[in-house]
């Protein structure tokens, strides 16, 4: 999809109610600058629950696993899959 950064936020029910439904209002939270090299989309099950690839919520950034996820761990990997430092 253009080449863009995949950024997928698990929406599955124990993601969800494990702290999943914050994660819902990631745009508001992404740089402005890092918007344009991204695309966030949902994904009503990652897959990993059942791999016990850690704790929900979840998150990937690209292919990297975000186990527990927060606003602040995905945005921070965008970053880092991005090269870009923080401001």
């Amino acid at each position: 999809m253009d080449g863009k950064l995949q950024v997928k936020i698990c929406t599955g029910t124990l993601c969800y109610v494990m702290g999943g439904a914050e994660l819902q209002l990631i745009d508001e939270h992404i740089p402005q600058e890092l918007l344009p090299f991204i695309e966030v989309s949902g994904a009503p099950c990652l897959d990993v629950c059942e791999k016990k690839a850690g704790s929900a919520p979840f998150a990937k950034v690209g292919d990297k696993l975000i186990s527990q996820a927060s606003i602040n761990q995905i945005v921070a990997a965008i970053r880092d899959e991005l090269k870009v430092s923080a401001l």
